[in-house]
């Protein structure tokens, strides 16, 4: 087991340095890094959980959740080189899969509905890139290399090779192709057309009763 921690912390902190412009020596990368302490915290935590010990597992997760502000339930499983950057509110649910070369950044969640039993997180193909404040919540799959742009809620699948965007999210890009005119700029307001479409009501229903008035 040690040594296999090793090898992770290893291949965790060349990862870092790979994506990472501002990461500088390796040990501030060792040392000063909360998302690679909480992803190596949660490892030991998940080696306990899965071995049905879990209030240790669940009191390794706790505590490096106060030390980090990244809360990884240890029944979530984590691939390989996963990069958590900056990482304050993170949080990953437990039956959550993350595959290999994941990098997700602040605020993501990793979440449920709270309507769904047993397999009730998302399951995270390699090489996904999840943008800061994003929710992914239920059982489904993002796939490969795709992108959740910053601040979208993803609640149905989203294909490999594919950009999403807005809230919720929809494929705008698949394949480097765009398939949606709509750019996160000119994304439509929900809330703006709704109080268009009752303001529109409005005005019907008052010429309606204009002109009741004028023919009593």
């Amino acid at each position: 087991m040690a040594l296999n921690l090793f090898k992770q912390l290893r291949e965790d902190v060349t990862c870092i340095r790979d994506r990472d412009p501002a990461a500088g020596s390796l040990a501030e990368v060792l040392l000063l890094y909360p998302g690679l302490k909480a992803v190596h915290s949660h490892r030991l935590a998940h080696w306990f959980y899965s071995r049905d010990m879990r209030f240790l597992a669940r009191c390794i997760s706790q505590a490096s959740a106060r030390r980090t502000n990244i809360e990884i339930h240890p029944g979530a499983v984590i691939g390989r080189r996963f990069f958590i950057d900056h990482g304050t509110g993170v949080v990953i649910g437990e039956t959550a899969e993350v595959g290999d070369d994941v990098t997700i950044y602040q605020g993501v969640t990793l979440g449920g509905t709270g309507k769904d039993v047993g397999k009730r997180h998302p399951t995270i193909g390699n090489g996904v890139m999840i943008g800061a404040g994003a929710k992914v919540l239920g059982p489904f799959t993002v796939g490969d290399r795709s992108k959740i742009a910053a601040g979208s809620v993803v609640l149905t699948a989203i294909p490999a090779d594919c950009t999403a965007v807005g809230a919720p999210a929809r494929v705008v890009r698949r394949d480097g192709v765009r398939v949606d005119m709509l750019d996160q700029v000119d994304f439509p307001d929900p809330v703006r057309q709704e109080l268009e479409r009752l303001s529109a009501r409005v005005s019907e229903l008052e010429k309606k009763l204009a002109q009741q008035n004028d023919g009593a």
